[in-house]
């Protein structure tokens, strides 16, 4: 029984949905994986021009935030509380504000255009446009 567990652990793969990097409709901006992931790590403060990037994290806890750590900053999610961890203690940034729900998210962007957030692609409404979509891995 203990073989068949380890089998089933390594072989289950946890199925997550698209996810939907959002900002204010106004906002207009192309991003790329790569913009996308350097606002998130603070690397980036603007979208292009002059306009401010501010990102809204997911709470930790959360599998749409495990899911972005892992598919768009490319770290297990330890490793970006490490990386903000070291950023706060060398003071060489702050990590984004974190959300309590989808909601408070949607209402955040919805009133100001500098925000960028992520969720299920699923949740998006009229109050937020979809600036990137990140599809879920092929299954085995």
């Amino acid at each position: 029984m203990p073989l068949l567990l380890l089998c089933s652990a390594l072989f289950f793969q946890p199925a997550w949905a698209e996810i939907a990097v959002i900002v204010h409709p106004s906002n207009t901006v192309t991003l790329s994986p790569h913009t996308i992931a350097r606002i998130f790590l603070g690397k980036q403060k603007t979208f292009s021009g002059e306009m401010k990037a501010i990102p809204l994290d997911q709470n930790i806890n959360t599998q749409i935030y495990t899911d972005f750590s892992r598919v768009v900053l490319r770290r297990h999610p330890q490793q970006v509380k490490a990386y903000w961890a070291q950023q706060l203690f060398t003071g060489k940034g702050t990590p984004p504000r974190s959300v309590s729900s989808v909601e408070e998210l949607k209402s955040l962007i919805s009133q100001n255009p500098s925000f960028i957030g992520y969720i299920d692609a699923a949740l998006v409404d009229d109050r937020v446009r979809v600036a990137y979509r990140f599809d879920p891995p092929p299954t085995l």
